[in-house]
């Protein structure tokens, strides 16, 4: 999978800007392929300028098209592209340290509803406001200026994007909060949402903003295994419950989860059930 972080935060032929660990940029997909895998260590969220695409998580998919805007979370998504017209955005990449100093700011000074329970999504659309569409709008005057906005311009323009998604939306409200609460992600949250991708352990160490020894230490201690046994047995499980619940394939049920052979899906998958996967979707069918 990409880094698609990485990619933003080096690639100098995009419209950007960064404060510390935050990127935000004015992005026009350069990638061909019709469906690719990428990951990223920061929330970010996507403002579509034209074109459309789909993003797919753990938890369902959302197909964007001009005006729409989604936030996700840090981890994994597969993207569909279409080639009707060309996919133009704004993305912006928030750290964590951003999103915990705007929040900071804002406690006791605007009243924040964090009612909800934040920990289930992994992206989220952004209904349309007036104030959020006069950002992106006004965000496009910096990208496309000749000369770089001042520094402290930019902090508040970010700390706006943030103040104006506490405003309108309880549930990144509540998971703003949430995330105020804690010095690094949540490594069981992180391996929960995101197991099914494939992803290297260095991957879901910097996903979990921590060394790849330091992510080893602690999945061991809150798991008690390692991470590969953990990642094959949780995908088994993912795919055991795909294979009675829904009406894919064998093989689609193998993609799905992560696998990219077949018959390493199907040894794997008896190893861990004492059955075929065939044989297991027939057995619980009866």
């Amino acid at each position: 999978m990409l880094n698609f972080y990485k990619i933003v935060k080096e690639n100098l032929n995009f419209n950007r800007f960064e404060f510390r660990e935050t990127v935000c940029l004015e992005y026009t997909c350069p990638i061909d392929a019709e469906q690719i895998g990428i990951f990223s260590r920061n929330d970010y969220l996507v403002y579509v300028l034209s074109g459309k695409k789909t993003y797919k998580t753990i938890n369902g998919e959302w197909t964007l098209v001009p005006g729409q805007t989604l936030y996700l979370k840090k981890g994994a998504e597969v993207i569909h592209q279409y080639f009707d017209d060309e996919y133009c955005m704004l993305g912006f990449f928030l750290s964590d340290e951003l999103i915990k100093e705007t929040l900071a700011e804002m406690k006791g000074k605007v009243a924040l509803n964090s009612s909800q329970k934040s920990e289930e999504f992994t992206a989220k659309m952004v209904q349309p406001s007036e104030y959020l569409e006069g950002f992106f709008h006004s965000m496009l005057t910096y990208f496309r200026g000749i000369s770089r906005p001042p520094e402290p311009i930019l902090v508040l323009k970010l700390k706006e994007l943030l103040i104006n998604l506490m405003s309108c939306d309880p549930l990144l409200t509540a998971y703003f909060c949430n995330l105020s609460e804690t010095d690094k992600p949540s490594l069981q949250q992180i391996m929960e949402k995101n197991y099914c991708f494939k992803l290297r352990l260095e991957d879901y160490a910097e996903l979990c903003h921590r060394s790849l020894s330091t992510f080893k230490r602690d999945f061991q201690q809150i798991y008690n295994e390692t991470p590969g046994k953990w990642i094959m047995k949780r995908r088994v499980k993912h795919a055991a419950n795909l294979l009675v619940n829904s009406s894919q394939t064998v093989t689609e049920v193998a993609f799905e989860t992560g696998f990219e052979d077949l018959s390493h899906f199907s040894r794997v998958f008896k190893q861990v059930t004492g059955k075929a996967p065939r044989e297991y979707k027939k057995s619980i069918a009866i």
